[in-house]
């Protein structure tokens, strides 16, 4: 799983369905981390990380193979 981000490339969803797996493998274990999805952002698709609690944040990286991770804490989810 590579973590550096091309300048200038700009995600497929492709690739950021690729990063998405790459990163449940990687990630999908923690207790932690309670969701891994894709988003927007601006013109761009990343990953996003739904954890926990910020402490989470330091185990996630900020780009697997070129895409951009974005965390944001929402606390334990629970079925209804």
């Amino acid at each position: 799983m590579a973590t550096e981000r091309h300048h200038g490339h700009v995600p497929t969803r492709a690739a950021a369905r690729a990063a998405k797996s790459a990163l449940v493998e990687a990630l999908g274990g923690d207790p932690g981390v309670v969701g891994i999805g894709l988003a927007r952002r601006e013109s761009d698709y990343v990953v996003k990380v739904d954890l926990t609690d910020a402490r989470a944040a330091g185990r996630v990286p900020g780009h697997v193979d070129g895409v951009q991770v974005v965390t944001e804490v929402v606390g334990t989810v629970r079925a209804l």
